[in-house]
C-alpha cells in the first residue's frame, strides 16, 4: 500500500466466536473471584475488590473530547466535542492489599460521568462510561479458560505469606529486568511480582481487550503527556514504605496537575488483531493509537477519607458500565460482565454501602 495505512473494519457479529462452554467457564471465574473476596474479607473485616484491591490514587478531573475528529474516530462517546467529569482510580492487581515491595502490574479505572445515549443492558438509567485498563497492551491470558487457570493460581496465594511474596517479587523483578535488557517481556513474570518499581503515574494504560467503537472495533489507551511523561520509568523506593506508590501520587498532586491523552487503536486486520485472543498485541505499525480526548486533573488530595468513601468504596468500575456503542468484545471482556457485577455486589453487601453509578461528581 506504499506506506498508506489500511482502513478500519466495521464490526460484524461473526467477528466474535464464543466457546461452546464459555458460560460454565465464566461461572467458575465468578466463583473463584468470590473466594478471593471472601478470604480477604475474613482477614480484614472490610470487603475489597477481588482483583485490583489496593488503590494508590483517587482523582477527579475532566475529559475533553477533541474537536474535528475524522469520521472513523468520531464514534460513541467521542462523536462530538464535549467535556465530561471523570473519576480515576490507580491500583495494583492482587486481590489482597499488599506491601508495595510486592511489585505487581498496575491498573487505571476511569469513570466518565454525564454521558447520554443508548446504554448497555442493566444500566439504562445511568449516565456513565467506564474504561478499565492495565499497564500492558495485551492481556496475560488469551481467553476465559486460560484466565481461569491463572486466576486459580492467584486465588491460591491470596492472603498467604506476604514475606515470601516479597522475596518472590525481588527475584521476579531481577528476571524481568534481564528479559527487558534483551528486548523481551514476560506477562507471567510481571504478574508474579516482577513489575519494575517505578512511578505508577508514568505508566501507559490499555484496555488490553477490544471493545465496540461505534461502527468499528478498537482498543483504548491512556498515555501520560507533558510533566507526567517525565515520570515514565522514574524509580520509587518501596522497601521502607508499604504505601510508597500512594505517597508518590499524593506528593505529585499536592502541588501539580496532570494530563493524559486518550487514544484509540482501530482494528484494520482481523488476522493480526484478533478479538477472541486478548493476549495478542495489535501491531501499531498497522494501526497506530490515535488521540481522541484529553484527561486533565488539577492539583488535589489524591488520597483522602472523602475519596475513599466516594470512589474507592462507593464506586464500582467495569467495562460493561457504559454505552452500547462501546460494548466490550471477545471472551475476556464477556467474562468481565457477571464477574465484576458479583464482586461489586459482595462489596456493597458486606460494607453496607451499595454500589451506585453517579449522576454527577463534585470537586472535579
Amino acid at each position: 500500500m506504499s506506506g498508506m495505512l489500511a482502513q478500519p473494519l466495521r464490526y460484524t457479529p461473526d467477528m466474535e466466536q464464543p466457546a461452546d462452554d464459555e458460560a460454565q467457564t465464566i461461572q467458575s471465574l465468578t466463583e473463584t473471584l468470590g473466594k478471593i473476596s471472601q478470604t480477604t474479607f475474613e482477614n480484614s473485616g472490610h470487603a475489597t475488590r477481588s482483583v485490583h484491591a489496593k488503590g494508590h490514587g483517587l482523582l477527579r478531573g475532566k475529559l475533553t473530547v477533541l474537536d474535528n475528529l475524522p469520521a472513523e474516530l468520531a464514534q460513541g462517546l467521542f462523536a462530538e466535542a464535549a467535556e465530561y467529569e471523570v473519576a480515576m482510580r490507580f491500583s495494583t492487581i492482587p486481590g489482597d492489599v499488599l506491601d508495595d515491595s510486592v511489585s505487581t502490574p498496575r491498573g487505571l479505572a476511569i469513570k466518565v460521568v454525564g454521558v447520554e445515549g443508548a446504554r448497555l443492558p442493566g444500566g439504562e438509567d445511568d449516565v456513565t462510561q467506564d474504561f478499565v485498563m492495565a499497564n500492558a497492551p495485551a492481556f496475560s491470558a488469551p481467553d476465559p479458560k486460560k484466565f481461569l487457570a491463572n486466576l486459580k493460581m492467584l486465588a491460591a496465594t491470596t492472603d498467604k505469606a506476604e514475606g515470601a511474596k516479597k522475596m518472590l517479587s525481588a527475584v521476579a523483578r531481577g528476571t524481568e529486568s534481564l528479559l527487558e535488557a534483551f528486548g523481551g517481556k514476560s506477562p507471567t513474570v510481571t504478574t508474579m511480582g516482577g513489575q519494575p518499581e517505578t512511578n505508577i503515574l508514568g505508566e501507559t494504560y490499555y484496555s488490553q481487550a477490544p471493545l465496540l467503537y461505534g461502527d468499528y472495533v478498537a482498543k483504548i489507551g491512556v498515555f501520560p503527556i507533558f510533566d507526567l511523561s517525565k515520570q515514565t520509568g522514574a524509580p520509587v523506593e518501596v522497601n521502607d514504605n508499604p504505601d510508597a506508590l500512594r505517597d508518590a501520587v499524593a506528593a505529585h498532586f499536592a502541588v501539580n496537575g496532570g494530563e493524559w491523552e486518550l487514544r484509540v487503536q482501530l482494528l484494520t486486520n482481523p488476522e493480526t488483531m484478533p478479538i477472541e485472543d486478548a493476549s495478542v498485541i495489535w501491531p501499531e505499525d498497522e494501526s497506530p493509537y490515535q488521540p481522541v480526548a484529553r484527561l486533565t486533573v488539577k492539583p488535589q488530595a489524591s488520597w483522602s477519607d472523602d475519596g475513599v468513601k466516594s470512589i474507592d468504596d462507593g464506586m464500582a468500575f467495569g467495562p460493561w458500565h457504559g454505552l452500547a456503542a462501546h460494548r466490550p468484545l471477545g471472551g475476556i471482556m464477556r467474562s468481565r460482565n457477571t464477574t465484576y457485577t458479583s464482586s461489586a455486589t459482595f462489596r456493597g453487601q458486606h460494607n453496607g454501602c451499595p454500589m451506585h453509578q453517579p449522576k454527577a461528581l463534585h470537586g472535579a
